[in-house]
């Protein structure tokens, strides 16, 4: 049977090292780490997600500022509030929360937003920044994963990555993470997507496999080498009639049987997604930081 690896544990560990950096930065630095959140409708998962965020940063002492409008917030308005924010000092770092309606152009508004404070890592010049190695704000769900994987003492380096989806927000980016010249990367990376014929051969040469496609049972034991790390970020949501709300959380990962063949494998609920959260964090510590002139 695979050890779980919990983000949840990963994750109440970073925060209580994030507390003594957040202390430090008030103490000695009259710096009061600060993030604003924008968010737009009312979609379950985005309120849900926001507020999670905001619950963690109070947990570790980061001040947190909501911007929310309903569904039909303009585009226009929302540029210049991003503007504002972009100008606004007390703001070290801040995000749009994704999805957006269909009227507003999200690529407009990642771009306008200011690369010293898009803790996201999200806007073209910080993708710039990753893919050469220069210092960065990283995508939190990459680098959650990555930090996930060094923090429990697997090894990365030399290691066959396969990574199933291309998105610009995990696929891509953790491919071009894992492939960088460091301690903590110096993978051979293999990306696979829709198109990517026989992916089940692909798959089972993998040693550290990650399922990133957003579709359930994506990954089935048949298709994992035996005791290869499993990280499944995918959240689907399945209709159960006997959960309260009515449905449950599962990945891409079949984890039943999936669970039998790897060494690790990554829970859904309380895997990826607690780390994603905490690496935002971790974003926007470094954002403050960088705005006190802290090396």
């Amino acid at each position: 049977m695979a050890t779980i690896l919990s983000g949840k544990e990963c994750a109440a560990a970073m925060h209580e090292e994030f507390k003594v950096k957040v202390d430090e930065l008030k103490a000695k630095h009259n710096c009061k780490p600060k993030l604003a959140v924008i968010l737009i409708g009312d979609d379950p998962a985005s309120v849900s997600y926001v507020r999670g965020k905001e619950k963690d940063c109070l947990l570790v002492g980061i001040e947190f500022q909501l911007h929310k409008f309903d569904v039909d917030y303009s585009e226009n308005d929302l540029l210049n509030l991003i503007a504002t924010l972009n100008n606004d000092h007390d703001i070290h770092g801040f995000i749009v929360q994704l999805p957006l309606p269909a009227h507003i152009n999200e690529e407009k508004v990642l771009y306008k937003i200011d690369p010293g404070k898009d803790v996201d890592g999200f806007h073209p010049v910080n993708i710039g920044r990753m893919m050469i190695g220069a210092p960065c704000f990283l995508p939190a769900t990459p680098h959650g994963i990555q930090q996930m994987l060094v923090r429990n003492k697997i090894k990365i380096e030399g290691q066959h990555v396969v990574i199933v989806g291309r998105s610009n927000i995990v696929g891509k980016p953790l491919a071009m993470m894992l492939v960088q010249k460091n301690e903590h990367a110096n993978a051979t990376v293999t990306l696979c997507h829709t198109r990517t014929h026989n992916l089940p051969d692909i798959t089972r040469t993998a040693d550290i496999l990650v399922a990133a496609a957003g579709k359930p049972n994506t990954i089935t034991a048949d298709m994992v080498k035996q005791n290869a790390v499993v990280v499944d970020v995918g959240v689907n949501r399945i209709e159960d009639p006997t959960k309260k709300r009515g449905y449950r959380l599962i990945g891409d990962v079949d984890f039943e049987t999936v669970s039998e063949v790897a060494s690790a494998i990554t829970p859904v609920p309380g895997g990826v997604g607690p780390m994603t959260r905490t690496m935002l964090l971790y974003n926007t510590i470094n954002a403050a930081r960088n705005h006190a002139g802290i090396s």
